[in-house]
């Protein structure tokens, strides 16, 4: 009887992508960025071992499809009784176009203590240049993400 393979730390590669954002739709892109950080585009996947580093460029430049980027809106509480929030996209891509593309990839991965660890993976840079050229990250073209124009 053979016994189930289960990678160990010391023996997982960790790889750094690079992904350019511009003009790309943010549901497509999200998703596959929470599919690189779990790991699942490896044939060794393994729920319980994290994926690899995603590094987004260009988050300001990101796209919505149809109606929605003047529709769209982000809510959050503040904990105090009509302490509810709401911003809408347009002023969010404006003022901090991080944000936008954490919350979706955010709202895709696990929760709990997982899904925290898989999110420290990720850095999100509103402009072109990013400080991670010392881990040698890979550009990654996700075409099929890109808007139709």
């Amino acid at each position: 009887m053979q016994k189930t393979y289960y990678p160990k730390a010391g023996e997982r590669q960790d790889t750094w992508y690079v992904i350019d954002a511009e003009d790309m739709v943010l549901g497509r892109l999200a998703s596959e960025v929470a599919r690189i950080l779990r790991g699942k585009h490896k044939p060794t996947y393994t729920p319980g071992v994290p994926g690899d580093h995603v590094i987004i460029v260009n988050a300001d430049k990101i796209r919505l499809t149809g109606n929605k980027p003047q529709t769209k809106i982000y809510r959050r509480h503040s904990g105090y009784p009509g302490g509810l929030k709401t911003v809408t996209f347009s002023t969010l891509i404006a003022t901090r176009p991080e944000r936008v593309l954490e919350h979706a990839v955010r709202g895709m991965l696990p929760r709990g203590r997982m899904g925290r660890q898989l999110f420290r993976r990720m850095r999100v840079y509103a402009g072109p240049q990013h400080p991670h050229e010392g881990q040698k990250p890979v550009a990654l073209t996700l075409e099929h993400c890109r808007a139709r124009s």
